[in-house]
């Protein structure tokens, strides 16, 4: 009766401790670091042939960390990233393998949107079209960086113009040709247009690269009547009709995909339809 007794009071014990405790290990803020990576010069020498498993391992890591800070704050634990050991940790492991797409690809997706360092993840990407020259990925994602985070179209159409070259995809081929519009460097878009449209394979992606590369000619076409207008008058014009009243542009062209053009306040030329379909609808 007393062992009874005793094993009871044991067992109320237990329970008594251990169900708040692992109440407090679930709840319990958890300390989550990635910890220093030596130098990619450095790991060479140390780590001999052995150097892609190396790289790959970095990667692991940082993976796992970030998967960790994610699952963390899903369950309102917030720890502040180390983004910047992250970024470092990355960099390690492409001069270790600068074949290796999971480093590439990860930092396209964290380091962009999540913390607005478009510039550095570029420089990566830059590092990795020297070796991966066959992954079309690489400069699509530095082209959409430099377009869209950064505002720098002229760059941007020569990521996006590499791209479409390596991938023949037509899609961005326009958007290359977009971006040499939108750095006022048409001429070379209409150029790329016309190398893509002779060597696409079937009629309908032709026409495709004919559309924005008609589209392309009819902007260029009214730019350098602006520019003769300017050179006659010491003036920019402030609509297209000064240059049909002139008689420097006889007639207006269309553009393709149904928009208007129109000058805007630095005498650019510009479209309603933005060079795709359906926008001066909306």
């Amino acid at each position: 009766m007393i062992c009874r007794l005793l094993f009871i009071a044991f067992v109320v014990g237990y329970c008594a401790c251990i169900v708040p405790f692992a109440s407090y290990l679930k709840n319990r803020p958890v300390a989550v670091k990635l910890g220093y990576v030596p130098s990619a010069e450095v790991l060479k020498v140390a780590v001999g042939d052995q150097k892609l498993l190396v790289s790959q391992v970095a990667v692991v890591k940082v993976l796992v960390y970030f998967g960790t800070l994610v699952e963390n704050f899903n369950k309102k634990i917030i720890l502040p990233p180390e983004y910047l050991n992250m970024y470092k940790t990355l960099q390690t492991a492409v001069k270790l393998d600068p074949y290796n797409n999971d480093a590439y690809y990860f930092a396209q997706a964290a380091f962009t949107w999540e913390v607005g360092r478009a510039e550095e993840v570029n420089l990566m990407l830059d590092y990795g079209m020297k070796y991966r020259s066959w992954d079309y990925m690489l400069p699509f994602f530095a082209g959409f960086n430099a377009a869209y985070f950064l505002k720098q179209y002229e760059p941007a159409s020569r990521y996006m113009h590499k791209a479409a070259e390596i991938s023949g995809n037509p899609l961005l081929a326009n958007l290359a040709a977009r971006y040499y519009y939108e750095s006022n460097k048409s001429e070379p878009g209409i150029q790329f247009l016309e190398m893509m449209e002779k060597g696409a394979r079937d009629e309908k992606t032709r026409d495709l690269y004919r559309l924005r590369r008609t589209a392309l000619q009819a902007a260029q076409h009214i730019q350098t009547a602006v520019s003769q207008f300017k050179e006659r008058n010491g003036r920019l014009p402030g609509r297209i009709d000064e240059l049909l009243g002139q008689g420097i542009l006889k007639k207006m062209p269309i553009d393709p995909y149904g928009g208007q053009f129109y000058l805007d306040n630095s005498g650019t030329v510009r479209t309603t339809s933005k060079f795709a379909f359906g926008e001066h609808n909306q």
